[in-house]
């Protein structure tokens, strides 16, 4: 994908503390839906601190060059301005990049700008189906070697993309309350049924698909990229305990099904454009992709390069006025699968996918241990807790903490982020 002015470092908006954001300046422009007070949902972008009404400004006619009757598609739900793919995608970034980066549109367009932290942010899409894969080399290795010490990577790992289907009803957007989940838990006289002990967080990136493909029809990988309208931030919420005993023959269930947030703002592929990275590298040793899923631009630059990081706030330490403790700093290059080799496998079969669709990547884990992207690496299963500023300790998470995920992205002097993705646990 190729860089243009939208990704001008030296570009400045006249929108006050879009300058300087440290996620969303006008090089960016993610899209989101909100409602003010009771108002109806419509289409926004993040800009500094503001989000932009996009029917509005469709409206007032600020956005030359867009199909007017796009304002139709902007409200209660981003599915159809998905679906429309990365031209009108890129044309429509584009008009707003030249709106705010114009100082004359200032009058016009402040009447349409609105304080973030003044609306409800909602969840983007309307989803349909929701697939976690587990792309996550390191995670997998490790969790592994928790439960398989003489063989922690199953064979065909390298192989194959796994996942699972997930539940796409319980999927909510950052901010909402997560209520710690029923389920049946193993112990010496058999099962027994009781809240998790043993809740986690998974940190993930969300993939949200554009246009889909009809029934039978697979993606090719070299088309699957242009079938993904945007990323933002994902926590798989995870029962471990349940999960031990439930997970065997057909994978997971309630252990995963009650909750999965996601971030609001959906960053799209043009605004990551110069944060792409090789996929990650093979060893000697390691098989190489096939054909059906080997696409050299893909292998080129089909990867993110992200900085991923999990930051978890107690009940104490908000009494405290303590701020979050980052518990894990990971990269997005570690993820075995690029992003369109995960659509390219999830259609291989004929599945048809449609927009506002999701993808989990599976947990983003390094090679050391500070990067692991969950407490059941972090802590060795519950055998090493780590200790909080406030000298409390946690193996897995206790009712009103607090887990936010940030994903943030620096080349050349241009950088983005992905707000935040919290959840607090209740219960």
């Amino acid at each position: 994908m190729s860089l243009d002015a939208t990704h001008d470092p030296a570009a400045r908006s006249w929108v006050p503390g879009a300058d300087g954001h440290p996620d969303f300046p006008v090089t960016n422009l993610p899209f989101c839906l909100f409602a003010v007070a009771d108002g109806r949902p419509r289409a926004g972008v993040a800009i500094g601190d503001r989000v932009a009404d996009l029917p509005g400004l469709l409206a007032d006619g600020l956005l030359p060059g867009v199909d007017e009757a796009l304002e139709e598609l902007l409200h209660d739900r981003l599915n159809e301005l998905m679906a429309l793919g990365r031209e009108a995608r890129t044309r429509l970034r584009h008009a707003l990049f030249a709106l705010f980066t114009d100082p004359a549109a200032e009058p016009h367009a402040t009447p349409r700008l609105h304080p973030i932290a003044g609306v409800r942010l909602l969840l983007p899409c309307e989803v349909g189906d929701y697939t976690d894969f587990y792309a996550g080399i390191h995670h997998a290795r490790r969790v592994g070697a928790l439960f398989r010490p003489d063989s922690p990577l199953l064979p065909n790992y390298r192989h194959v993309p796994i996942a699972y289907h997930g539940r796409a009803s319980s999927v909510v957007v950052s901010g909402t309350p997560v209520r710690r989940p029923m389920g049946q838990i193993p112990g010496p006289d058999g099962p027994r049924f009781a809240p998790s002990e043993r809740l986690d967080h998974e940190l993930e990136l969300g993939i949200w698909i554009g246009p889909g493909n009809a029934l039978g029809e697979p993606v090719s990988i070299a088309e699957a990229a242009d079938h993904i309208a945007g990323y933002c931030l994902l926590n798989d919420w995870s029962a471990r305990d349940i999960q031990a005993w439930e997970y065997q023959p057909l994978g997971p269930f309630l252990a995963k099904n009650f909750a999965t947030t996601v971030s609001p703002f959906v960053v799209t592929p043009e605004a990551l454009a110069p944060f792409r990275a090789p996929a990650m590298a093979r060893g000697a040793d390691d098989p190489a992709p096939l054909p059906y899923l080997l696409d050299a631009g893909d292998q080129r630059e089909g990867g993110l390069d992200l900085v991923v990081e999990a930051h978890l706030e107690t009940t104490a330490m908000r009494k405290a006025g303590l701020p979050p403790a980052r518990i894990s700093r990971g990269s997005s290059r570690d993820l075995w699968w690029t992003p369109a080799q995960m659509v390219a496998h999830h259609t291989s079969g004929g599945c048809n996918l449609r927009p506002g669709d999701l993808f989990g990547t599976g947990t983003i884990s390094g090679e050391e241990g500070d990067s692991a992207g969950s407490l059941l690496e972090l802590t060795e299963g519950g055998r090493r807790p780590l200790v909080l500023p406030t000298g409390e300790t946690r193996t897995f998470l206790e009712a009103g903490d607090r887990v936010m995920l940030t994903a943030r992205a620096e080349r050349g002097g241009l950088r983005l982020g992905f707000g935040a993705c919290t959840g607090e646990v209740v219960g």
